[in-house]
């Protein structure tokens, strides 16, 4: 019975420490919305590592696969850019695994500009964990419902 004890508290214990990492990995997420949302490019960096890939797949007219990857600064200016609307993007079903500094999380996506749909897909992102707390090294996802070049 002792050794149940001892076994439930150390379960208890490393249990704390992965919610305490997800919900931090998930205000960083959340961060990176929130500043996509009020055009807030300083917010954004906030969340973003300095060495930060960002790849994005998607299906062309012809039905043929492609992908690109993202420039980080260019993506940077755009979100700090004053726009004619609301870039709002809208996360759901989010699964967040973390092992020791890294993370991964999962989610479905609807991206709007303010209240009209623009396109849905999947973010999977990795962040890692810093002395300056969780920050995303690599941003991919897809994209469905527009023609992507």
């Amino acid at each position: 019975m002792k050794h149940l004890f001892i076994l439930a508290t150390l379960l208890a214990f490393n249990s704390l420490g992965q919610d305490s990492d997800s919900t931090q990995v998930r205000s960083v997420i959340d961060q990176l919305f929130e500043g996509m949302r009020n055009g807030d490019s300083t917010l954004v960096a906030q969340t973003l590592h300095e060495d930060i890939q960002m790849i994005t797949t998607y299906t062309d007219k012809e039905g043929k696969p492609k992908s690109f990857v993202g420039d980080i600064q260019r993506f940077k200016n755009a979100v700090g850019t004053a726009h004619d609307e609301m870039w709002d993007e809208r996360i759901s079903n989010v699964l967040i695994r973390i092992d020791g500094n890294l993370a991964q999380a999962w989610m479905n996506y609807s991206f709007y500009l303010d209240d009209t749909f623009s396109h849905s897909g999947v973010n999977a992102m990795h962040l890692i964990k810093t002395e300056e707390g969780w920050k995303m090294i690599h941003l991919a996802d897809t994209r469905r419902g527009s023609d992507y070049k």
